[in-house]
């Protein structure tokens, strides 16, 4: 083989190699070029300050779907839910819902049906024990009977005999009547002790058979049904969303929701820091995560007055309750939103991007003049999501780069008059306080 062959393609690796560092190169150069040229002119006009946190949908007004009424009557504290139809489900009045767990309900009904049983032996066992009873009386009243007879009978054949023996005649007659009569009051007092005893059997089997009517009326109610048409939801409670599993206290036995969703809110929790510049009536902007082309306004309709530790949050945070003006048929309870709550409008007002402004010490940004580009200390003021305030340090309409320049470090500082940032900063701190102020007042 020449060496020409073996240099050949050596040569065009070499070329090759080269083209391609070129033309990285250039591409990187001309991207750092592309984001030094990237800038924003400052605007001036109104300036909107909002608190932004992410909130749930839910219904307004919705009807709860309650489980059994009388479960505190029945000593049954909890209720867990063994089956529930699928959160969304469309209803028609009287569809299946929910099933309840009738174990303790059961043993319940059982234990009933088992006192009914020993009170109903009880009635047998003491109408036999009366009716002995009574019989035994009447024979002796009747043996007594007789026997009075035969008194009298010998009182009236003594009246030739000694008066000794018609004196014991005559008494023995007399203890006879007496014991008649005390037999025959005894068998009337029995009569009456018996119908008591009797009646207090039947009163207890009254009230037994009473509970077991009503748990067996109770038992049927287990079966959850729908009051009226519409769109179940789950309920929540303390625990959480109440589903299948999950268990329903007797004091507040609601097993779902049905939502009128003409009218909805937002429920969103805001932290303490903020929670002083949001009132109620503020406008609000709302976007919702399942839709996030459009877009809703909203008016806040309540704000807590206690703030709660929740799980997921640093710091104790406040309800806040949106009601949302605009009626669509696509919102649907439980669904995420990101709320822009408008805390605060200033008017005619410089303000410039966020990603425009730099900190080090200092605020400052890089200003694009005619001779070149200067790095120029400004003062701010508020701030929101995307923009802030500036207070001193630019002119509407001057141009400020969104990124750092190749040559930040070989740029002079253009600093601010000290004495005039003392008065800037002075002025804002009052304005602060004045409306921290107004809004614990309201």
């Amino acid at each position: 083989m020449s060496v020409r062959k073996i240099l050949l393609p050596i040569f065009a690796v070499i070329i090759l190699g080269g083209g391609l560092y070129y033309f990285a190169t250039s591409e990187t150069s001309n991207t750092k070029a592309q984001a030094e040229n990237l800038t924003t002119k400052v605007k001036k006009g109104v300036f909107e300050i909002y608190v932004s946190a992410t909130g749930e949908l839910n219904a307004k007004n919705s009807e709860e779907i309650k489980g059994p009424g009388g479960l505190r009557n029945a000593q049954i504290w909890q209720v867990t839910i063994m089956d529930m139809v699928a959160e969304g489900t469309i209803l028609k009045a009287g569809d299946y819902v929910a099933t309840l767990d009738r174990t303790e309900l059961e043993t319940k009904l059982k234990d009933a049906q088992t006192e009914i049983d020993k009170i109903q032996t009880q009635l047998e066992q003491a109408k036999i024990d009366t009716a002995i009873e009574l019989r035994s009386i009447r024979d002796n009243v009747v043996n007594l009977h007789f026997g009075m007879q035969d008194k009298k009978l010998e009182v009236e054949q003594s009246i030739y005999e000694p008066k000794n023996t018609i004196h014991r005649a005559e008494i023995e007659l007399e203890k006879a009547e007496r014991d008649l009569v005390q037999l025959k009051k005894k068998y009337e007092l029995t009569q009456t002790k018996s119908k008591a005893q009797i009646s207090e059997i039947l009163a207890s089997l009254r009230q037994q058979q009473l509970k077991f009517d009503q748990l067996t009326e109770l038992s049927s109610q287990f079966t959850v049904k729908a009051p009226r048409d519409g769109m179940l939801i789950y309920s929540r409670s303390w625990r959480g969303k109440v589903g299948p599993g999950s268990q329903i206290d007797s004091w507040n036995a609601v097993v779902a929701e049905l939502p009128d969703l003409s009218i909805m809110n937002s429920k969103t929790y805001v932290n303490e820091v903020d929670i002083s510049k949001v009132e109620k009536g503020q406008e609000v902007q709302i976007k919702v995560d399942a839709f996030p082309d459009k877009e809703y306004s909203g008016t806040v309709i309540h704000v807590a007055n206690v703030g709660e530790q929740l799980t997921g949050y640093d710091s104790k945070v406040f309800e806040v309750s949106v009601q949302i003006n605009e009626m669509d048929s696509v919102l649907r309870p439980a669904m995420t939103t990101s709320n822009k709550i408008k805390t605060y409008t200033y008017q005619d007002v410089l303000h410039i991007p966020i990603e425009a402004l730099f900190n080090d010490s200092l605020s400052y940004v890089f200003l694009k003049q005619k001779g070149g580009i200067v790095k120029k200390e400004v003062i701010v003021g508020e701030t929101n999501d995307d923009e802030i305030i500036i207070e001193n340090g630019l002119a509407e309409n001057d141009e400020v780069l969104l990124t750092i320049p190749s040559n930040a470090a070989d740029l002079q500082l253009l600093p601010l008059d000290p004495a005039i940032k003392e008065k800037i900063k002075k002025r804002l701190a009052e304005e602060k306080k004045k409306r921290q102020d107004d809004a614990l007042k309201k």
